[in-house]
């Protein structure tokens, strides 16, 4: 098992920059979940225990889990790495690279090994915050290389364009790319794993999300990415990560 060679505690790391969600720190557990964009997980320093919808518990060191997939994990309060990738820029098919030996279980991609390092040097890094952005887009471009598959293209732009524009709705993108509403509402669920109104939910709570690490108090960040209340916040933080709020964005490192 590798071991810090500084032991002294670490905030959790939050990045939310473009394509990138990231979240490095200790976590115990998260209840059954399911997320609007594709996400990596990898153990910093041990395996961790992951159970996709109603089977068994596995423990491995990494995990691909598509948009939509349940699952549950149990950390144990051990650090991991949690990276979303947003389908414009590869999806799951460009996080699945980074997963070593792995085994499908339940529509997730179960791995002994894949990349660890660099997301362990930026938990370690005490300028990890400053680094995040170039790090991860280096991991990103090498594993999107690798991809054997990509976004349909048509998808991919409209989410860039909601991207740019969070106000426009389906029937707006789905003119905006050539295709009619009801083709659209079909084609981004099976490119992007998640009906449109269920990724636009996740990129509110990126929004929130990046709201607090800019140093905005709970309401504040609530407010401004569209929630009604900091409740209602926090009663969607719970349902998309499956853990309060409080376990990952009190104490941050900025």
């Amino acid at each position: 098992m590798y071991e810090r060679a500084d032991p002294r505690p670490l905030g959790p790391l939050w990045h939310v920059q473009g394509a990138h969600t990231f979240f490095a720190g200790p976590l115990s557990y998260n209840a059954s979940h399911r997320h609007g964009a594709p996400v990596y997980l990898a153990g910093l320093y041990d395996r961790f225990r992951i159970r996709v919808g109603e089977g068994a518990w596995t423990a491995c060191r990494t995990a691909m889990i598509p948009a939509g997939v349940a699952h549950e994990l149990d950390v144990r309060g051990d650090p991991i790495a949690v990276l979303y990738l947003e389908p414009g820029s590869g999806g799951a098919h460009g996080l699945s690279p980074l997963v070593d030996g792995g085994q499908e279980a339940g529509g997730v991609l179960l791995g002994a090994g894949g990349e660890i390092r660099a997301f362990r040097d930026l938990h370690e890094s005490r300028d990890g915050v400053r680094e995040a952005g170039a790090a991860l887009a280096d991991v990103v471009r090498f594993s999107c290389g690798r991809a054997r598959r990509s976004v349909d293209a048509r998808i991919a732009r409209a989410v860039t364009l909601l991207h740019d524009d969070p106000a426009m709705g389906a029937g707006a993108l789905a003119a905006a790319v050539g295709l009619s509403s009801s083709r659209f509402q079909h084609l981004f669920t099976a490119q992007v794993g998640v009906p449109f109104r269920r990724y636009r939910a996740w990129l509110r709570m990126r929004r929130a999300i990046a709201a607090v690490t800019a140093g905005d108090s709970f309401t504040t960040a609530a407010h401004a990415a569209g929630f009604a209340d900091q409740p209602h916040f926090a009663h969607d933080f719970r349902k998309t990560f499956g853990a309060p709020a409080s376990g990952s964005l009190l104490g941050l490192r900025r």
